[in-house]
């Protein structure tokens, strides 16, 4: 009976284990494979449909916006961020950049993402989602560019590849290049539209 019941603990252990293996697995790996959940509430933004930034951004400038969406508690935010920066760094002189931050509460201290993250753009902190409702973001990591009208040109994923390694499939890049060029916005597809990542953050209930 003794050996049937250590049997029995070494197997419930075994199992525990096993199962505690499988749910990391899933929140830290799986899971952002799959496409996001589309929020019931969620109203598409078309492209080419203007879209109102004056609450958010005051600039005088003539470029064009790069909006980065970002979580500082998504993964999936932080996988991408060497290429976030090369973005920044290739076209900084022809586009004008910005982190949207995606944060609960309303007290988010900026200067906890300047000094981790080393993006040099210009931070928004977007309580309540509202700046990502107006451009139809629902998942973080996400990039908007806007045209110097204001007007939807591109809404989507960075790469097919969490880590952008993919360069053929570099969609926010190709999108740049596409605008500066002149061109109509690029159709890449389901690979750049559907969004993968985390859910944005609730809104506080009052």
């Amino acid at each position: 009976m003794k050996k049937t019941g250590r049997k029995i603990v070494a197997y419930s252990s075994i199992l525990a284990t096993f199962l505690a293996i499988l749910f990391i697995f899933w929140s830290e790996e799986v899971k952002y494979l799959l496409p996001t959940p589309i929020p019931q509430s969620y109203q598409e933004v078309a492209i080419n449909q203007s879209v109102s930034v004056e609450d958010f951004i005051q600039t005088q400038s003539t470029k064009p916006i790069f909006l980065h969406f970002f979580n500082p508690d998504c993964p999936c935010s932080k996988f991408n961020l060497s290429h976030v920066r090369s973005l920044i760094k290739k076209y900084n002189k022809e586009i004008e950049f910005y982190a949207v931050l995606q944060v609960e509460g309303k007290n988010y201290d900026v200067s906890q993402f300047t000094k981790k993250y080393d993006l040099p753009v210009k931070v928004i902190v977007d309580y309540q989602n509202i700046l990502a409702e107006k451009c139809g973001v629902y998942s973080t990591p996400q990039a908007v560019i806007l045209t110097t009208d204001s007007k939807l040109y591109y809404r989507g994923n960075y790469n097919k590849s969490r880590y952008c390694t993919d360069k053929a499939t570099n969609f926010a890049q190709m999108a740049i290049d596409s605008l500066l060029l002149g061109k109509e916005p690029p159709q890449f597809g389901i690979l750049a539209s559907q969004s993968y990542g985390c859910e944005l953050p609730k809104e506080e209930e009052n």
